[in-house]
Formats: C-alpha cells, structure tokens, sequence
C-alpha cells in the first residue's frame, strides 16, 4: 500500500479544484496523488469560499498525517 512510505508531514500534495455543477452549486475537492485519498464537500453558497477552503484543508491535513501514523503503527 502507498501509504506505507508516506512521511505524515508532507502535505504539501494536495490539490485543490473548485467545481461549479449544473445546478449553480461548488464542490471543493481536495486530493493527494501519493496516497490516493480524496475529499469532496459541496460549499455552503451563503458563506465566503475562502474560510471553507481553509477549513477543509487543514481538515484533510489532519487525515492524511493520521493515516500516516496508523500504516507505521
């Protein structure tokens, strides 16, 4: 598995793309090709994106550092 060689600190990876849908609504997802973990949420059209982005991010941040120190456990 990928993971196995993932140093829990590099996220410096992640990609982020802003979609529009059909519909007028955004979904923001953020992946990491490395690990092949993705994260997709539709954004909350009353807020700003900016502080959504960020949110998420550091959420996913979180994941992937967690998931790196669960494949060296």
């Amino acid at each position: 598995m990928v993971l196995q060689n993932l140093d829990p600190m590099q996220t410096d990876n992640i990609q982020i793309t802003l979609l529009r849908l059909k519909d007028g609504s955004r979904l923001l997802r953020l992946s990491e090709p490395e690990t092949g973990l993705a994260l997709e949420r539709a954004l909350n059209p009353s807020r700003p994106v900016l502080p959504q982005k960020q949110l998420l991010k550091a959420l996913f941040e979180t994941m992937i550092q967690r998931a790196g120190v669960l494949m060296a456990a």
